[in-house]
């Protein structure tokens, strides 16, 4: 009992590990994660999950597969796909059967496996699992589009996939009589319109049980993890492995419903899948043994070049014809295709199912799976970002900033910010408000942006930052709150935010951080704008250092930031260092001739009434 926590807890924590270091040195985590599972398991035999977790063993990753795609599910808006829905569509329907056909010829000719084993790898092979897209998404930044295309495609064709499996298992027993070709028929039709209507049925039954609050808030994630796994547990009675279409199915359909507290469900999900993920993976690699390693050879090899190379290619290239992508999305789609954990569970499910029934060299398909897994992982992981660089399908790698908030004086930092080549958008539901901004050729947003349209039409991924500067502080506030988990809590800023202590404040845990140093409200910044202060981008040198600067600016003068020569952005309210050399600063301050100015004239205002102050004095002395 005591081995199996402890192999438990170094799964979990290399994991983690392992997703933390793929953050820090910008790796994509999933080749973190094969190499510690290939070090837990082959390499030093410290981890065998079939024998460590005996019979809960499939049961357990297959649920775990199953939350995973549920919550792959939960990302998918309708109004996402909007531009792209052609695309996709086609590629699930026509290049999901090619590629089918095409591995299985292939799997034969080339990898030399035997008739029902190539079949059934050509239908696993169709999957392009989200548990490797998704992370490889997320450090990759690409275009909405593209992002969206194979982020669709990863996630619907994943249980399809594994439902062709089922199919070309079926059509193996019936070939080889131990089953009906009727019976076949039957249980397809049904399974499938099980998968898809029990799917629909039971998110419907879930967003009206919790619109009509008969689930109470605490409850509702709950709630929502217990019919995955009840829903999928059901479907796989009727039909083996349907269940993961029932569950994405669920998924799509409460993404696309109107529920207040989806926002808080998908972000518990979220967390959970990430260390589902990352303990599942691990457990799967580790599950390969070096017999299994030993049985590939250069047969295995040139399958797999095949079906990178050729077989993929071929398949989305005449799928996508006149689809509405373009033929540089059409080309990144037809390169990037990682397999991953859905692939693995169901070819050692099968492989299994086809030994029972006598298929000799069922045990290889194993093998081939994962040199397909792995091949694609690591020149998939590595070639993504620089491909789509290539291709002009990433998003700007610069840090942006969102400002919300429209006014003279947030329409003035989005100009000076604009000039220092920082990307920037003003968002602001009042058409008047983004007048200036529009005539700068400053990019905008006319809208809610706490709206769900507005999270498809900005994409928060886009800015690294966000300033609310509006006029009202519970509205900045709640906008940070909103935008937090998206940008992180240290990356949302709002001016005007009173002190902690006063008894009107908001709680810390609502709002963002204050922008300046000293909260500023929204009415001294306009008053100060009104006055002639400006924003002013100053370069540190080594004749002109940190010292220097802040010698020479004037009496008042708010540091908001500094932008270091990489794009990096570095709030002054925030920062526990001082800018460096080549760092440009921008401060909001009077100009120079103005401050000198203003120091005469309060120079002269002091004078005039010490003098006053004199005068009264030496004729209370004169008076009787």
């Amino acid at each position: 009992m005591d081995d199996i926590v402890l192999k438990l807890a170094v799964v979990g924590v290399a994991g983690i590990a392992a997703q933390w270091f793929a953050w820090r040195l910008h790796l994509p985590a999933i080749v973190l994660l094969l190499v510690a599972g290939f070090v837990a398991g082959p390499a030093t035999g410290f981890l065998n999950p079939a024998e460590d977790f005996g019979s809960i063993y499939r049961p357990m990753v297959s649920i775990a597969v199953a939350i995973i795609l549920f919550e792959g599910g939960l990302t998918l808006n309708m109004k996402e796909i909007s531009e792209t829905s052609t695309a996709v569509r086609r590629i699930i329907m026509y290049a999901g059967p090619l590629t089918w056909g095409m591995a299985a010829y292939a799997a034969h000719h080339i990898g030399g496996l035997s008739w029902p084993t190539a079949i059934v790898l050509g239908a696993i092979l169709v999957v392009t699992g989200p548990t490797v897209i998704m992370p490889l998404l997320r450090q990759a930044q690409l275009d909405a589009r593209p992002a969206s295309l194979l982020r669709w495609e990863a996630i619907v064709n994943d249980p399809i996939g594994a439902l062709f499996a089922v199919v070309a298992f079926e059509i193996i027993l019936v070939y080889i009589g131990l089953h009906q070709v009727d019976n076949l028929v039957l249980l397809i039709v049904i399974g499938f319109g099980l998968a898809i209507g029990g799917g629909w049925a039971a998110a419907k039954l879930i967003v009206w049980s919790f619109v009509r609050g008969h689930v109470p808030e605490y409850l509702k994630a709950p709630v929502l993890l217990a019919s995955v796994v009840a829903v999928y547990a059901a479907t796989n009675m009727v039909l083996e492995e349907a269940g993961l279409l029932t569950v994405t199915v669920m998924g799509m359909v409460l993404a696309n419903s109107r529920i207040a507290s989806l926002t808080d469900m998908r972000r518990f999900k979220e967390t959970i899948t990430t260390l589902l993920v990352s303990g599942v993976f691990i457990i799967l690699t580790a599950s390969l043994s070096l017999d299994d390693i030993r049985s590939l050879d250069w047969r295995a090899a040139l399958f797999v070049a095949a079906l990178l190379f050729v077989i993929r290619p071929v398949a989305i290239l005449l799928a996508t014809i006149r689809s509405g992508a373009t033929i540089q999305e059409r080309l990144l789609s037809a390169w990037i295709a990682p397999r991953g954990v859905v692939a693995v569970a169901v070819s050692g499910l099968f492989g299994t199912l086809l030994a029972d029934v006598g298929v000799e060299d069922a045990g290889r398909m194993v093998a081939f799976t994962f040199a397909v897994v792995v091949t694609t992982i690591v020149l998939h992981g590595f070639t993504l970002a620089p491909l789509a660089s290539f291709l002009k399908l990433k998003k700007a790698s610069r840090p942006g900033i969102l400002i919300v908030g429209g006014s003279r004086w947030s329409t003035a930092l989005a100009s000076k910010l604009k000039e220092a080549e920082v990307p920037v958008m003003l968002a602001d539901q009042n058409w008047n408000h983004l007048a200036e901004a529009r005539l700068a050729n400053i990019p905008v947003y006319f809208g809610e942006v706490l709206s769900e349209s507005a999270h498809h039409s900005i994409d928060p991924k886009r800015f690294s930052n966000l300033i609310a500067t509006g006029d009202n502080d519970a509205y900045n506030a709640l906008v940070c709150t909103d935008f937090g988990p998206e940008l992180g809590r240290s990356h949302v800023y709002q001016i005007g935010r009173i002190d902690e202590k006063a008894r009107q404040a908001l709680s810390f845990t609502l709002g963002g951080r204050s922008l300046t140093k000293t909260p500023v409200s929204f009415l001294d910044l306009r008053e100060k704008l009104l006055q002639g202060w400006t924003f002013q981008l100053t370069r540190l040198t080594d004749e002109f250092n940190w010292e220097a600067y802040e010698a020479s600016r004037p009496e008042g003068a708010l540091i908001l930031l500094w932008i270091k020569p990489s794009g990096t952005i570095v709030f002054a309210s925030t920062s526990a260092t001082s800018p460096g050399q080549n760092d440009r600063i921008l401060s909001f301050a009077l100009p120079k001739t103005d401050a000198r100015a203003e120091a005469a004239s309060k120079t002269a205002r002091k004078a005039e009434e010490t003098a006053a102050t004199q005068a009264a004095t030496d004729e209370g002395k004169n008076l009787p």
